[in-house]
């Protein structure tokens, strides 16, 4: 049963790609630090975050649905992050990979949310 956002199947995938994404970040160029590191951890905690936050209001369709769309755009901007960091050759193509199949069946699942909310 479904008591709070942290009970929601994509709020928890959406966090655990956050954590990955902190850790992993870790690893590109210094001198990459303030422009894709910084970008990269501000899309990743979105995602859970808008999550969250239209949890809690939604009895409100229009508001739970809006957070939502941020929570898909979020994850949208993850892919191109990962690309960028993949053609770089600052991340390997393996982790890459695993990430660009997450963030996308990520999406795909905040979209089904979306459209079944009123199920949940």
């Amino acid at each position: 049963m479904i008591k709070t956002f942290r009970d929601l199947e994509v709020y928890k995938e959406a966090y655990g790609l956050m954590i990955i994404i902190h850790k992993e970040v870790l690893k590109l160029p210094v001198y990459e630090r303030s422009d894709l590191t910084s970008q990269m951890r501000r899309a990743s905690k979105s995602s859970p975050a808008n999550i969250a936050e239209g949890w809690a209001k939604r009895r409100f369709e229009k508001e739970f649905k809006r957070h939502l769309d941020s929570a898909i755009g979020s994850a949208n901007e993850m892919e191109v992050h990962i690309e960028t960091a993949k053609d770089l050759n600052y991340w390997g193509k393996d982790l890459c990979e695993m990430l660009l199949t997450r963030y996308k069946q990520l999406g795909g699942k905040l979209t089904n949310l979306q459209r079944n909310w009123k199920t949940y």
